[in-house]
């Protein structure tokens, strides 16, 4: 059973997130978020789940050693009688996954629902996804429903390479072998302009009753 997340798919309406704070060991909060592509030019979101990395720069970073990874490659959430706040994990995520609940005094991320995936059912958010953006399955059952997609875990970050337990589906034409996160940061802007009106004070003798 592997965890494929397929942009393309994500329509926006937040089931993920809702579902997500329902799971028993996430306190009422919600481990996954939506975050828009181009806000200023579209509406296309995109889910963000741990990617739960081969090497996780979280656990890395992390000085009291709170971050474990399970026996199948699972980047736990920071267990709560070692995590210091630091926010070491946060700052040094690629992702931008970790979160720091201030009022825990502890780090909490996606787990991909330790507690049900250990005992055979899939993660809250991909079992409420009414459009197949979140998937959790055999690798083969993927590939025979999506036909024009193939999954990815090649990341790059400027020299940084980094595997993940989790896959990207990619469309199955193109030629890339890996995903370089950090190359839009190069692109020229869009060029598209926001008309804002600013109200400023108005003055007394112009003012109305």
């Amino acid at each position: 059973m592997e965890f494929f997340v397929d942009p393309n798919r994500c329509i926006g309406c937040h089931a993920c997130e809702h579902a997500c704070s329902e799971c028993d060991t996430h306190k009422g909060h919600s481990m996954i978020h939506i975050e828009y592509v181009d806000r200023s030019t579209s509406v296309q979101t995109v889910p963000m789940v741990c990617m739960h990395c081969d090497s996780p720069t979280c656990a890395d970073v992390c000085p009291a050693d709170a971050i474990k990874r399970s026996e199948d490659g699972r980047v736990m959430t920071a267990r709560k009688p070692r995590c210091i706040a630091c926010s070491n994990c946060v700052l040094a995520c690629p992702f931008g996954v970790p979160k720091m609940m201030t009022e825990l005094d502890l780090m909490m991320k996606c787990d991909m629902c330790f507690d049900r995936t250990s005992t055979g059912r899939k993660p809250m958010c991909a079992t409420v996804c009414p459009s197949g953006a979140l998937y959790y399955g055999p690798r083969e059952e993927v590939e025979e429903q999506r036909k024009r997609s193939r999954p990815m875990n090649d990341f790059r970050f400027g020299d940084q390479r980094v595997t993940t337990k989790v896959q990207i589906m990619v469309p199955k034409t193109s030629p890339i072998d890996h995903l370089d996160i950090t190359a839009a940061m190069d692109n020229p802007p869009t060029g598209n302009a926001i008309l804002l009106n600013i109200l400023t004070e108005i003055p007394l003798e112009t003012a109305g009753p």
